[in-house]
């Protein structure tokens, strides 16, 4: 499929979810007010640094009934598209994870493109998300979580990187890590490709992408990781350029790997992300399916 990346009016239309979302707003300003009341309501322990760099820090929501051996851990990374939102927007994903028996860990990272002297790219993103689950695995047994179950849930730009971490050689990040760290991934309205990204004036602007960072930090461009499980999905309602970011990741690395793939439907790029939250709907069954796994 030839895709017309010269064509900026089509990258917006397909790309420019603020644009597609009209009451947007509404909806970032409910998880932010809905977020604020269960760091209150919650038990939690937050702003705590897994890294020495600005924005490394991450919220831990222990479970509401903490076990011997441990909870199963979901590790929650937001979008933005890599240059806007916080960890404090999304607290609201914990309730209904954490009511269930689950640890829930929320994690921050520094926003494109950092300043002038400390530039900020996707790829140095994606290298902090390691250090993040490097920390979640050496501490979250102290928080009631258990390290040899971790999930990663991520939305959007949060999707590519949870699928990142999915190929992360995990001894050189660290060599006290164990391989296969990260072996569980939801990747919510997911980018598995980062070169329409590139040519998107409103978002290379801020991203400053190169040919370099596309090859390094698009996931369906990587090897299949030898072991894991990755579930791709995105709302029903949102562009065709992401049901094919969705439906591409699962073509890279074949069915063993992403043996689900599916378009939610009445979704849009922000109701999907309240559906994980809630009990019953059928994204939320994924991610405990994945927690269980």
């Amino acid at each position: 499929m030839t895709l017309p990346l010269h064509d900026p009016a089509w990258l917006e239309r397909m790309y420019n979810n603020r644009a597609l979302v009209p009451d947007h707003m509404n909806y970032l300003q409910r998880w932010a007010q809905d977020s604020a009341q269960v760091r209150v309501n919650l038990p939690c322990v937050l702003d705590v640094a897994y890294g020495d760099e600005a924005g490394e820090k991450l919220d831990v929501f222990p479970p509401a009934h903490p076990v011997a051996q441990g909870s199963p851990v979901l590790v929650f990374i937001h979008g933005g598209y890599w240059r806007s939102l916080d960890k404090s927007d999304h607290s609201f994903i914990a309730p209904s994870f954490t009511l269930a028996g689950y640890c829930v860990v929320v994690v921050n990272y520094a926003l494109c493109p950092g300043t002038p002297e400390h530039p900020v790219t996707v790829p140095h993103i994606g290298r902090q998300m390691e250090v993040a689950l490097a920390w979640v695995w050496r501490h979250v047994a102290e928080h009631g979580g258990d390290p040899r179950r971790i999930t990663v849930a991520g939305h959007s730009a949060g999707g590519q990187l949870a699928s990142l971490l999915l190929t992360s050689v995990w001894p050189l990040v660290a060599p006290d890590l164990p391989e296969g760290l990260v072996r569980k991934v939801l990747s919510i309205s997911g980018l598995h490709d980062l070169e329409p990204i590139m040519h998107t004036p409103f978002l290379q602007q801020d991203l400053h992408l190169t040919e370099e960072h596309v090859q390094q930090a698009s996931p369906a461009r990587l090897q299949a990781p030898a072991q894991g499980l990755l579930y791709s999905v995105a709302g029903g309602d949102e562009s065709e350029e992401f049901a094919r970011q969705a439906q591409l990741i699962q073509d890279a690395w074949g069915t063993h790997v992403v043996p689900r793939c599916q378009m939610l439907p009445g979704l849009h790029h922000f109701s999907i992300l309240d559906a994980l939250a809630k009990p019953g709907h059928d994204l939320h069954h994924m991610a405990v399916n994945l927690l269980r796994a």
